[in-house]
Protein backbone atom coordinates (compact mmCIF):
# COMPACT_ATOMS: atom_id res chain seq x y z
CA UNK A 1 0.00 0.00 0.00
CA UNK A 2 1.69 3.48 -0.79
CA UNK A 3 0.27 6.99 -0.76
CA UNK A 4 0.48 8.58 -4.08
CA UNK A 5 0.35 12.53 -4.21
CA UNK A 6 -0.77 13.96 -7.45
CA UNK A 7 0.33 17.00 -8.80
CA UNK A 8 -2.31 20.29 -8.89
CA UNK A 9 -3.29 19.50 -12.68
CA UNK A 10 -4.30 16.36 -11.41
CA UNK A 11 -6.39 16.86 -8.44
CA UNK A 12 -9.81 18.31 -10.17
CA UNK A 13 -9.92 14.35 -12.12
CA UNK A 14 -9.41 12.47 -8.64
CA UNK A 15 -12.21 13.77 -6.52
CA UNK A 16 -9.34 16.52 -5.31
CA UNK A 17 -7.77 14.71 -3.33
CA UNK A 18 -4.10 15.43 -3.12
CA UNK A 19 -2.84 12.22 -1.73
CA UNK A 20 -4.58 8.40 -2.75
CA UNK A 21 -3.82 5.96 -0.89
CA UNK A 22 -3.11 2.51 -3.55
CA UNK A 23 -2.48 -0.80 -3.40
CA UNK A 24 -0.07 -1.71 -5.54
CA UNK A 25 3.31 -3.76 -6.45
CA UNK A 26 4.98 -1.68 -9.44
CA UNK A 27 4.36 1.72 -11.10
CA UNK A 28 2.28 0.26 -13.63
CA UNK A 29 0.22 -1.30 -11.44
CA UNK A 30 -0.54 1.84 -9.60
CA UNK A 31 -1.38 3.64 -12.87
CA UNK A 32 -3.72 1.32 -13.90
CA UNK A 33 -5.70 1.20 -10.34
CA UNK A 34 -5.55 5.24 -10.19
CA UNK A 35 -6.90 5.01 -13.91
CA UNK A 36 -9.81 2.43 -12.65
CA UNK A 37 -10.50 4.29 -9.98
CA UNK A 38 -10.58 7.68 -11.39
CA UNK A 39 -11.42 7.27 -15.43
CA UNK A 40 -10.16 10.91 -16.20
CA UNK A 41 -6.88 10.61 -15.39
CA UNK A 42 -6.41 8.22 -18.20
CA UNK A 43 -5.14 11.03 -20.98
CA UNK A 44 -3.34 12.84 -18.47
CA UNK A 45 -1.57 10.03 -17.85
CA UNK A 46 -0.57 8.88 -21.46
CA UNK A 47 2.75 10.61 -22.40
CA UNK A 48 2.05 13.53 -19.39
CA UNK A 49 3.18 11.92 -16.07
CA UNK A 50 6.54 10.96 -14.32
CA UNK A 51 6.55 8.64 -11.26
CA UNK A 52 8.74 9.81 -8.63
CA UNK A 53 9.55 6.99 -6.33
CA UNK A 54 11.37 7.91 -2.90
CA UNK A 55 12.88 10.78 -4.89
CA UNK A 56 13.79 9.20 -7.96
CA UNK A 57 12.22 10.03 -10.99
CA UNK A 58 11.35 7.60 -13.24
CA UNK A 59 9.54 8.91 -16.96
CA UNK A 60 9.26 5.14 -18.84
CA UNK A 61 10.16 2.53 -16.67
CA UNK A 62 6.80 1.52 -15.41
CA UNK A 63 7.40 -2.34 -13.87
CA UNK A 64 10.08 -0.45 -10.76
CA UNK A 65 8.72 -1.79 -7.84
CA UNK A 66 7.10 0.12 -5.38
CA UNK A 67 8.41 -0.78 -1.33
CA UNK A 68 5.59 -0.90 1.29
CA UNK A 69 5.38 2.86 2.56
CA UNK A 70 7.10 4.43 -0.28
CA UNK A 71 7.30 8.49 -1.10
CA UNK A 72 5.59 8.27 -4.29
CA UNK A 73 4.30 11.54 -6.30
CA UNK A 74 2.93 11.68 -9.69
CA UNK A 75 4.56 14.95 -11.89
CA UNK A 76 4.33 16.32 -15.16
CA UNK A 77 6.36 15.11 -17.23
CA UNK A 78 9.05 18.17 -18.42
CA UNK A 79 10.52 18.19 -21.78
CA UNK A 80 13.81 19.55 -22.48
CA UNK A 81 17.24 19.07 -23.85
Amino acid sequence: MVDVTLWAGLRPFADNQEVVRVDARTIREMLRKLEERYPGLHEPFRGQVAVAVNGVIYRNDWSQELPEGAEVMLMRRLAGG
